[in-house]
């Protein structure tokens, strides 16, 4: 198993997330890697392919195999997708750890992002719509600059809101480069204004 005791790990998380008692029994010696992040113990989740999940999921993965690691007693490895019989770790396993690895750098990646692009406070009103606003706590990110809503545009993703800088240089440059605009991060190409809305208000009504 990729969690890798998984004669101890699988009985005793099952339990705790209340799966059935024959579910708990079915579990026993095999390798239900994936069923630790899709949350299915069906006989069809409970399987060890985890080749198809997402960076942020396989990091789900490893955050359950970093818990483990440190509260259950290691008992032993599961012959198949990820030892073999020799009890070596098989090109499966190394294709796994490696998109854990990706799933950290992602992660990480989104934390900077989030300290750059903190998200908007936001109310929706049947009658007035939605509302977005930015402060110096919005998105749940301390610090020393307000900004201004706009839409953030992600490949495959939903835009959103998002409290821009206005002023000092972009994120990306040095405060001492003198060829800055003084306008923040406003002029990011993956940003765009909300139709109507005052270009350095903090606060931002779209109608219905």
């Amino acid at each position: 198993m990729l969690l890798r005791p998984v004669l101890l790990w699988t009985c005793v998380f099952s339990s705790r997330v209340c799966i059935p008692r024959r579910r708990i029994a079915e579990s026993y010696g095999r390798d239900a890697s994936r069923a630790f992040v899709t949350g299915d113990y069906s006989e069809a989740g409970l399987v060890d392919d985890v080749s198809d999940l997402s960076f942020s999921e396989m990091l789900t993965l490893q955050n359950w195999l970093s818990f483990y690691e440190k509260n259950y007693k290691f008992i032993g490895r599961v012959i198949g997708r990820f030892y073999g019989e020799d009890g070596l770790p098989t090109p499966e396993l190394t294709q796994a750890e490696a998109m854990m690895t990706k799933g950290l750098e992602a992660d990480r990646q989104e934390l900077i992002e989030k300290q750059r692009f903190p998200p908007c406070n936001a109310e929706w009103s049947f009658i007035r719509g939605s509302r977005f606003w930015c402060s110096q706590q919005s998105g749940g990110v301390s610090r020393d600059w307000i900004g201004v809503p706009r839409k953030l545009f992600k490949p495959g993703v939903k835009p959103h809101c998002v409290c821009v800088r206005t002023t000092g240089p972009p994120s990306d440059q040095s405060p001492e480069n003198p060829t800055h605009r003084n306008r923040g991060d406003l002029d990011h190409p993956n940003l765009g204004e909300y139709p109507g809305c005052p270009p350095l208000a903090i606060t931002c009504s779209v109608p219905l």
